[in-house]
């Protein structure tokens, strides 16, 4: 029996103890285990409400689940719990950390709410999910212990990460991570907010999660543990998709897109859009209402690698100088705000409206028994939609998926950016690809910008960062031991390129996500980032590094003004100063923190040229690498 199983096992003995006292409990045989379990447990259900008996309140519906053709629907009762709380992490332990620690927060010590976790969840009917973040080869042992109604919570985790069926669990199977659910006390204890509490102890990394949105918890409580595992042996994994972009004549180059959420992980795994006639959209003028299109008609092909988290293992790292990284996911959370409409997405529409499984998806509004489409987004008000639906997509359901370890050509940095005019300037001064020197990348991972209308977390500040390496908000850590490993890996890996490119807008252009769909189109095609002298100049503001004086892509000519925005009329010189002014006080504001005794000497030298508004030539002197292509001219030949 799995219950004598679990006593002999070498688990901490409160666990034990739960699990003993529970009225009974579960240990999934396999996935569609827990999609029966989401619905009650009643296979010909329709709807299933997820709710839970507060104090002083009574029963309250935190979410429902609704059974369509293509899989689950879950929809939250509150518009709130449809995103992530930025700021809902905190610390309940000792160790290092420049997070905030939970008796600071609310005044009293974690140890008190622990008991009374444990005493309500040895009062429920509970799932056990064993499973290994980060994968099996190279990932950490973990558990979930969860209330049996929210057994769609566990479907989610159990997709994202490596679930173990309950038949295999090995009695040597000793978790390095145990995540408990109990959703209740946010309202009992912290006025219906989401808080994630993180305490670190020797060998053992608990998590409390007390609310039942996976994104700070299943999806990201996961990749706290990887961080801080990764702190602890000296490898970071970054917050990042990858893919293999094949051109039509063979050619492999392969890019790291990373950025905060709503930065373009996601879409830069995505098919180009295109228009109906076949065209790609580059833009729309918000000023003048221009449309500008480009026939592109052969587009390279993807391989997926990873979609948000890229595991960088010392043991993957080989000789070449080039970072080598593979999926720390063993599925992932697609996030389909920008889809509104059939047709916009052809690849993931048809992925999600008939996939080979049933999938799991959030935020969608769909009636039983129908085909839940993406594009129906609920409702978070009357003509409001969420700007957060969301989709858990199973690797193995994705077309040319690739599993194994792959070296990285082009490391890019994404920045989502409002529009920009003379009249109002913004940081919407980005052109459409800027190549940046080592030490400006650098930089940018230290100050994340979140960018202009995040769509994923419920924060709405026009300008805020993200933190260090953008998975700042899920570190338990400190941010300089963050900041110096970035830093290393960048001097390890020189023959990895960086570059930078927006998306939302350019200037005065709307633009979605266009400008990241081009820039992997260009690179590919050219083998890389690395220009003659006469293709790309200094940028006029040095934080962008370097310029695209052009770009031709199947012949086509992308316009000038999309690759140096000072040019456009509706912006100008004075506005894009105006701009770059508004970029630097960011970056002077985010990089005094990381300051401390212990950053890197380099890290230092890079920081200070930065706050004394150093020159493109004073970063590429601190952390040299050519991005040019020396010219080789044949001799003349005599007569």
């Amino acid at each position: 029996m799995l219950e004598r199983h679990f006593q002999d096992m070498s688990l901490p003995e409160e666990v034990k103890d739960l699990l003993a006292k529970c009225p009974g409990y579960i240990v999934p045989r396999d996935r569609s285990t827990l999609f029966d379990l989401a619905m009650g447990g009643d296979q010909t259900a329709d709807v299933f409400e997820v709710s839970y008996d507060v104090a002083g309140r009574g029963p309250v519906v935190e979410a429902t689940v609704t059974r369509c053709k293509n899989g689950l629907s879950v929809n939250y009762t509150e518009a709130y719990m449809r995103r992530r709380e930025p700021n809902c992490l905190v610390v309940a332990d000792d160790q290092p950390s420049d997070k905030s620690r939970y008796a600071d927060r609310f005044g009293e010590t974690f140890e008190a709410l622990r008991a009374e976790t444990f005493a309500w969840l040895k009062q429920q009917e509970l799932i056990v999910l064993p499973l290994y973040t980060g994968g099996r080869d190279l990932g950490y042992p973990t558990m979930l212990i969860c209330p049996k109604n929210a057994a769609f919570f566990c479907g989610a985790l159990a997709d994202l990460q490596e679930m173990l069926p309950g038949q295999n669990v090995p009695l040597d199977f000793a978790p390095q991570a145990i995540l408990y659910i109990a959703p209740p006390f946010r309202h009992t204890h912290f006025d219906g907010k989401q808080v994630v509490v993180h305490s670190r102890q020797d060998g053992l990394h608990e998590i409390f999660a007390y609310n039942l949105y996976p994104g700070p918890s299943a999806k990201k409580g996961a990749y706290g543990v990887l961080i801080h595992q990764g702190e602890q042996e000296g490898w970071l994994t970054a917050h990042a998709s990858t893919v293999q972009v094949v051109t039509p004549y063979d050619n492999v180059v392969t890019i790291l897109h990373e950025g905060a959420s709503g930065g373009g992980k996601s879409e830069m795994l995505e098919p180009i859009h295109r228009e109906l006639d076949g065209l790609v959209l580059l833009g729309r003028n918000l000023v003048t209402g221009e449309r500008r299109t480009l026939s592109l008609a052969r587009t390279c092909d993807l391989r997926p690698v990873s979609d948000d988290m890229a595991l960088c293992h010392p043991s993957l790292q080989g000789a070449g100088d080039r970072l080598v990284v593979m999926d720390a996911e063993n599925a992932w959370f697609l996030r389909f705000n920008h889809i509104t409409h059939y047709g916009t997405d052809p690849y993931w529409e048809g992925l999600c409206c008939h996939p080979a499984e049933p999938l799991l998806m959030l935020n969608i509004d769909a009636q039983p028994g129908s085909t839940a489409l993406i594009w129906e987004h609920i409702q978070d008000e009357p003509g409001i939609p969420c700007p957060n639906p969301r989709v858990v997509m199973p690797r193995r359901l994705v077309p040319h998926v690739v599993d194994d370890p792959v070296p990285v050509d082009v490391r890019s940095f994404g920045i989502r950016t409002p529009p920009s005019t003379r009249e109002r300037p913004n940081y919407g001064i980005v052109g459409l690809l800027h190549i940046l020197p080592p030490a400006l990348a650098w930089l940018w991972r230290l100050v994340a910008p979140r960018g202009h209308a995040n769509p994923s977390i419920t924060e709405s500040e026009h300008m805020s960062s993200e933190g260090v390496g953008s998975f700042w908000p899920f570190a338990t850590g400190r941010r300089v031991t963050q900041a110096n490993l970035l830093l290393r890996q960048i001097q390890q890996t020189p023959r990895t390129r960086h570059i930078l490119v927006p998306n939302q807008h350019i200037g005065a252009w709307e633009m979605g996500f266009t400008p990241q769909w081009l820039a992997r189109e260009y690179l590919a095609r050219r083998g890389g980032a690395r220009f003659r002298r006469d293709q790309i100049a200094p940028a006029r503001c040095p934080l962008l590094g370097y310029a695209m004086r052009s770009m031709q892509i199947e012949g086509t000519a992308v316009p000038h003004w999309f690759l140096e925005t000072q040019t456009q009329p509706e912006l100008g010189e004075d506005g894009y100063d105006a701009g770059a002014e508004l970029l630097y006080q960011f970056f002077l504001r985010e990089l005094p923190q990381y300051l401390e005794s212990d950053l890197d000497p380099l890290g230092r030298h890079i920081i200070k040229c930065c706050l004394g508004k150093g020159t493109l030539g004073d970063y590429e002197s601190l952390l040299p690498q050519d991005v040019f292509v020396e010219e080789h001219r044949l001799p003349l030949r005599r007569r």
